[in-house]
Parts: C-alpha cells; structure tokens; sequence
C-alpha cells in the first residue's frame, strides 16, 4: 500500500469511528457502513471498533472484559452473517440486576441470555487450547446481554457489526459465582422468559458447539492484535436463543441449567 493510499484508509477508519461516536452523543442511528466503504472488510472494521475504544479510554472509561458475537446458528440467521466477531465491554456497560436499567440509553435493544466467563488467569493467543482456557476461568455467571445497533433498523452486515463494537449495548450479571467444574457447560439447558412469559429455549451447545470453544477462538483472535484477556475481565461467549427485542417498563428473566438465574429490568421510558 502507498503512503497515500494507507493515509486514505486511515482517514476513512477515523471518519467511520467518528459517525458511530457521532450516534452515542445524538441517539440517531445512521445508514449501514457497507455502502460508504465498499471496499472495506474485517480487518478495517476492527480498526474502526479499535479507534472508537480509544476514544472512550481517552474519555475516562475503563475495558472490563470482551465479547463474541454471532457465535449461534440462531444469531447467524437472525443477522443474516455466516463468522462470529468480537467486541469491547467498558465499565459504563454493565449494570445490576433486579435494578431499573435505564432505557433512554439504547436506542434498538435486544437482549440475549450468555454464560458469563470471569477469569482468574490471562489467556494469550495464539495457540491457546480448550485446556488452557478451562485453566484460566476463575468461575462463571448467568448474564443478560443486551445488544444494540448505531446501526438503523439493525440493517447490518459483517463490517458493520464489527466496526459498531459488534453491536454491544449493556450486560447484566448474576450474583452466584459457580465454579467451572461444576457444570456442563454443553449441556446447560436455558429459558428466557419476558414479563414472566416463557419466549425461548436453548443450551450452551448452541455457542458454537460449547461456550468454551467461543472463549478458545476469541483468545486466539485477539493474541494477534496484541491483546490479553486479564484476570477479572468478564468474557461473554455467545447467546444460546436468538435475540429478542425489549422495550421500557419489561422484565427478562434468564434461567440456566446448573448455574441460576439472572433478571434484567428496564425503566418506563422517562422514568430516572
């Protein structure tokens, strides 16, 4: 690549990465990425997602752990998307359960169950195994993950998820921590329920055949770029259902098999 060509390039991830921030401060989603950038791939939309998480470093907000995204067959159709990807988690995304969320801070929101790694060890890749990941889980938690797009409509494809931090919104923990051995996390069975309404089923095997695997595939993704996954970073693998969309004033309830349950509640629209 010429000088000019990669000054070129560089300019258009800093003018993507200053649309999506553009969108934190207005709440107005934009158009899709894609036809803006039509020769952009993954690699520029991690720069693009990288150059947004410098920003908010910059602003005071502190990285707590990482997400993979489309890691579920359900989540690949849904998306319309055929790989998973991965994004940051910040300080500002999580909140407690059982407490109002506020939702004026989403702009299209859907939520997803996970079971929620909290490591006790760093994970490096390349080359990490499923045994060196299972080594480095200090335990794990039931968890609420709420997506969301600066995208409109959520009119999104690969480049597009990628660059918008792979569409994070917020997450929600459980408060029982269980130990890694005492589950299986294959096996653990999932319901979603909705104002009290049960809306979905699913298990840990739908996380790209275990949520272990999703951890294995994101040390091993972000090794490369020069990134650790730390002690005490919380590390969600995947949803096991497909997302659903959730409005001010609803309750989501998350059960799983062997490890409990977790409730996310979000405020009337207005409501401080």
């Amino acid at each position: 690549m010429t000088g000019s060509s990669a000054a070129t390039d560089e300019n258009a991830v800093h003018d993507a990465a200053d649309l999506l921030l553009e969108v934190y401060r207005t709440g107005r989603p934009i158009e899709p990425l894609s036809p803006r950038y039509p020769e952009a791939g993954v690699e520029f939309a991690y720069r693009v997602q990288q150059a947004q998480v410098e920003q908010w470093v910059r602003d005071g907000e502190v990285i707590k752990g990482h997400k993979v995204g489309l890691a579920s067959r359900a989540i690949q159709r849904q998306m319309g998307v055929g790989q998973p990807d991965f994004g940051h988690l910040t300080g500002g995304m999580f909140h407690l359960e059982h407490q109002p969320i506020p939702s004026g801070i989403f702009l299209q929101p859907r939520i997803e169950p996970e079971i929620a790694f909290v490591l006790g060890k760093p994970l490096t890749g390349p080359g990490v195994t499923v045994a060196d990941a299972v080594r480095a889980v200090d335990f794990v938690l039931p968890a609420l993950e709420v997506v969301d797009s600066r995208i409109r409509d959520w009119k999104i494809g690969i480049v597009d998820t990628i660059a918008d931090n792979a569409s994070s919104g917020g997450v929600i923990l459980g408060s029982k921590p269980m130990s890694l051995n005492a589950v299986d996390l294959r096996l653990a069975g999932c319901t979603l329920h909705m104002d009290g309404a049960l809306i979905a089923t699913g298990a840990g095997g739908a996380v790209l055949g275990s949520p272990i695997n999703a951890l294995v595939w994101l040390a091993n993704t972000v090794g490369p770029l020069g990134v650790t996954l730390e002690p005490g970073h919380v590390v969600l693998p995947g949803s096991m259902t497909r997302a659903f969309a959730v409005a001010p004033g609803q309750s989501v309830v998350a059960n799983i098999g062997g490890i409990g349950s977790v409730t996310a509640i979000f405020d009337e629209e207005g409501e401080s």
